[in-house]
């Protein structure tokens, strides 16, 4: 009776210890990451302070929600070791639908534990791309990348028991497809419409985390959405070429306006902000250093025209080395990393106006005649006090001044100033003549 009374102490004792370490492990949250844009140090950074904070707080899974068209290989490469090395699962949704997982997408798809997509999406067109104006170029080196982006992929095929031959097709040939013809290929795991139905059908998946077995419970698991905090939307957004290069031409005019008027302080400050912003921006984009030569040489070329009027022709080849360096400036096929011409031309037209108008005021200011001084008074009428033969008094301007003529001037006769001489004396001859 009493072996009965222990056998049925254990039952209940060892039902209640099961349960409440599923319950423990239904309780803890599956944090959700939302990637929305190009792949860049700003978005490796902060995939990589999200997974060590979902880690830290034990959250049962780490999901990336993406929709991206690609990016810099060197930081997807850094997202891929932080996942390869994640202690807890790591799952690729690309999400909503419409949305898509190009170039460093499919990736760092192949390096999550479990990939997913939504109806309506599609991954693929993962072929290398120079950046950055690399000095070769040719056919030989581009093989060479495209070759090391083909095992790289392969090695995340192999470890994630994914369609290798699919994936060196997306590397060499840019193939892209959807997600039924993904799933069909086994380049993903599911396809599910929302993240609701993901998280149902992952509870209970078996996952190879650190060559053990890891057991996902995540059907009902709370849902903690990390988005981009200010820091990071901010960095992103600078880190835009078309707003990169808004902030190193209003930086470089502000330093500009600080030097030619010593002592503004505000328009230095200014300056020398957007062009530490524009420094930051530039060193996570391909950026080509001729495009910066031929746009700091056309700023030259607009002081000069200032200082040194050559009729416009300095102006015009302002005009072009900005056109060209602003072509030139960033260095990539992919349009994401190329400056609109929509934002081009209104800058370079707005800078060439601005030197124009500057010029224009300084050649208008060499005309113009003196208002005051020697030199001012010289074509001004005036009337003589008395006779002039040839000295005598004139009156110009409501001021007594004494002058000479070689005519001579009879008193109340109407004068004019010809000439100042020696000793502020005026040379006058008769306003009739």
């Amino acid at each position: 009776m009493k072996l009965v009374k222990y056998q049925v102490c254990f039952s209940l004792l060892s039902c209640l210890v099961l349960n409440g370490l599923g319950h423990t492990q239904t309780d803890r949250p599956v944090h959700v990451l939302e990637l929305d844009g190009v792949i860049n140090p700003v978005a490796l950074q902060f995939i990589s302070e999200s997974l060590d904070k979902a880690e830290e707080e034990g959250a049962e899974c780490f999901i990336i929600q993406m929709d991206t068209p690609g990016g810099l290989m060197e930081s997807m490469r850094g997202i891929i070791k932080d996942i390869l090395a994640s202690r807890i699962p790591v799952i690729v949704y690309v999400h909503p639908s419409g949305s898509r997982a190009a170039s460093a997408g499919v990736f760092i798809a192949y390096s999550a534990h479990v990939a997913a997509m939504t109806p309506g999406t599609n991954i693929g067109a993962a072929h290398p791309v120079t950046l950055g104006g690399q000095a070769d170029s040719s056919s030989a080196m581009m093989e060479k990348v495209t070759n090391d982006a083909a095992a790289y992929i392969r090695s995340l095929a192999e470890k994630r028991n994914r369609n290798i031959e699919w994936a060196e097709q997306a590397v060499r040939e840019s193939v892209s497809i959807t997600e039924s013809e993904a799933l069909e290929l086994g380049v993903i795991d599911y396809v599910v419409p929302t993240l609701d139905s993901l998280l149902s059908v992952l509870d209970g998946k078996e996952i190879d985390l650190d060559d053990q077995t890891y057991v996902l419970h995540t059907k009902d698991a709370e849902i903690i959405t990390v988005a981009m905090n200010w820091r990071f939307r901010i960095l992103d957004k600078i880190s835009d070429p078309n707003i990169a290069y808004i902030l190193m031409l209003l930086g470089i005019y502000g330093v500009i306006f600080e030097l030619s008027n010593p002592g503004s302080i505000l328009p230095g400050i200014i300056g020398v902000i957007f062009l530490i912003l524009a420094f930051f921006a530039m060193q996570t984009l391909p950026i080509n250093y001729a495009g910066v030569m031929l746009i700091l040489f056309a700023l030259v070329l607009f002081l000069l025209e200032i200082k040194v009027p050559s009729f416009g022709l300095l102006t015009i080849g302002g005009v072009v080395s900005m056109l060209l360096g602003s072509l030139m400036l960033f260095d990539s096929p992919e349009p994401f990393f190329k400056l609109s011409l929509s934002v081009i031309l209104p800058a370079v037209g707005a800078t060439a106006a601005f030197f124009l108008f500057a010029i224009g005021m300084a050649l208008r200011a060499q005309r113009k005649k003196p208002k005051s001084g020697a030199e001012g008074i010289i074509g001004e009428k005036g009337v003589a006090i008395e006779k002039l033969n040839p000295e005598g008094r004139v009156k110009v301007h409501g001021e007594i001044w004494n002058a000479m003529s070689d005519t001579p001037i009879k008193p109340r006769e109407k004068v004019k100033v010809s000439e100042v001489l020696e000793g502020l004396m005026l040379k006058v001859e008769p306003l009739e003549k």
